[in-house]
């Protein structure tokens, strides 16, 4: 491995803007906030505000369409929004909603490491891309897992070979 760091993968510096325009949401899912994504995630400065922005309506847009039977349910049972259905709060904040912005922002980042990967990179650079094959897979686990919780269904997924 060598020591020229993917534009995806933080370096550990705190090189993210500190104030982004929030995404707002359709009103029963929350707004989700950019700046708190690239934080939480470890986006470095390299990933421009505007791809993290499309990466992140991409994702918001994926698990929106993956519980919009669910959000229907919950709507007709007079919940207005995702906070208002009834679960355990988590450090201040619905259950739900801390695994809403789970499945969000792992989607959001498979989807940049995903496009990084396209660069036209160096050997070594290859090296590392390939590297992060197994972290695509985790981070798009991560997001299903978190919208199965949601759901209120279990995780186990059977593949025939």
């Amino acid at each position: 491995m060598t020591g020229f760091p993917l534009p995806i993968v933080d370096n550990g510096a705190d090189d993210v803007p500190a104030v982004e325009a929030p995404i707002v949401n359709d009103g029963f899912f929350p707004d989700v906030d950019p700046a708190l994504f690239a934080r939480e995630m470890r986006v470095r400065e390299a990933v421009t505000p505007e791809r993290r922005r499309r990466a992140l309506i991409d994702a918001i847009i994926t698990v929106g369409n993956q519980l919009a039977a669910w959000r229907d349910r919950q709507l007709l049972a007079t919940s207005a929004t995702l906070a208002d259905v009834p679960s355990p709060a988590v450090d201040g904040e619905s259950r739900l909603v801390q695994l809403y912005h789970t499945a969000v922002f792992s989607e959001a980042k498979a989807k940049l490491v995903e496009r990084y990967r396209d660069a036209d990179i160096t050997r070594a650079g290859k090296d590392q891309v390939e590297d992060l094959d197994p972290s695509i897979g985790e981070l798009r686990r991560d997001s299903v897992y978190a919208v199965r919780d949601i759901l209120g269904v279990g995780r186990v997924a059977v593949e025939l070979i």
